[in-house]
């Protein structure tokens, strides 16, 4: 089997390389090569097959034909310019998120065979706010650019497949906490943060309440979904391919109570009303009962996903903010 990671070189990425690298195979089949690509050439990997690391812009389709050679059975779309980012720059958003899914096909369609196609949305594609709870069937109304180009990408992604160019399965990721490394430019980047930074010992500003609700994933689930969604039968999807994970449907005020009071200190109160803009218009929940009809994990609470970041990455983080 040979997969292409688009955005390779991103912490979501390089985990699923990583889970990738470990098992060696994918539904059974040993994995003969991986390619991670991404605006910068993604770090080498230990692995027990080749491992190729490309930079390139994901908006030519050129760039993109060299990280998808013919024979790519797997390939994982995960590049993208995040919501607070698309927002503040319109067209580096529709270059990269629209342009780059539209380069992304066009490389699809030169391959001899069609190749299974991960594409990772958002629920940033939905609107509904804190009141709603979305079913499988509800309608993608995004209340901002970055969702808005997800939309669109899963229509263009979901035709394509259709006609047989690709084999595509969507997955709307809930909001992935607790993200390693650094804050980035994501409105929901806060998130992480009021459970990375105190546990770095570090202050961090809360741009909204604490009875604020939010869908969220931990890193190790979204890697577990890539990896079903990767050899599960699509054909129970139909021309539908969008699927929204289980995820946990949780408050500010609950993922603040898993930490000390000591660390809890550290989190201070800053109402933003431009990123509260963002991430107020995003549901608060899902039904997704299609996803766990079709083998999905569901997300497990606060406590595990904070033990889970703690024995993946906490060192790791602390290595790299210099502690």
């Amino acid at each position: 089997m040979k997969i292409t990671i688009l955005g390779g070189g991103g912490f979501l990425g390089r985990k699923l390389a990583q889970r990738l690298a470990q098992q060696g195979r994918l539904g059974g089949r040993p994995i003969a090569a991986l390619t991670l690509f991404d605006l910068a050439e993604p770090a080498p990997l230990e692995a027990p097959f080749q491992v190729t690391c490309l930079a390139g812009d994901v908006a030519s389709v050129a760039d993109v034909s060299r990280a998808i050679p013919d024979g790519t059975d797997l390939v994982v779309h995960l590049a993208a310019v995040v919501s607070a980012a698309a927002e503040a720059d319109f067209d580096l958003g529709m270059r990269v998120n629209l342009q780059g899914t539209l380069a992304v096909i066009e490389a699809c369609r030169k391959l001899s065979a069609p190749p299974r196609l991960l594409f990772t949305s958002s629920v940033a594609s939905f609107g509904g706010g804190q009141s709603a709870l979305l079913p499988d069937d509800a309608r993608q109304v995004p209340g901002n650019s970055y969702g808005a180009q997800k939309a669109a990408a899963e229509l263009l992604l979901a035709d394509a497949s259709r006609r047989g160019m690709l084999d595509l399965v969507s997955i709307r990721l809930p909001t992935v906490i607790v993200r390693p490394g650094r804050p980035n430019k994501a409105a929901s980047s806060f998130f992480s943060a009021i459970l990375r930074e105190p546990l770095l010992g570090l202050e961090t500003p809360l741009p909204v309440g604490d009875e604020f609700r939010v869908w969220v994933c931990s890193p190790r689930r979204a890697v577990d979904w890539l990896m079903h969604a990767a050899t599960m039968d699509a054909a129970p999807l139909g021309i539908d391919r969008g699927v929204n994970p289980p995820g946990l449907a949780v408050s500010v005020g609950e993922m603040l109570a898993a930490l000390t009071p000591a660390e809890r200190a550290l989190v201070k109160r800053e109402p933003d009303e431009a990123i509260a803009a963002i991430v107020g218009g995003w549901p608060a929940e899902f039904a997704a009962t299609r996803a766990k009809r079709l083998g999905f994990a569901p997300q497990e609470g606060v406590p595990a996903i904070l033990a889970a970041f703690r024995e993946d990455d906490l060192a790791a983080t602390r290595a790299d903010r210099g502690m």
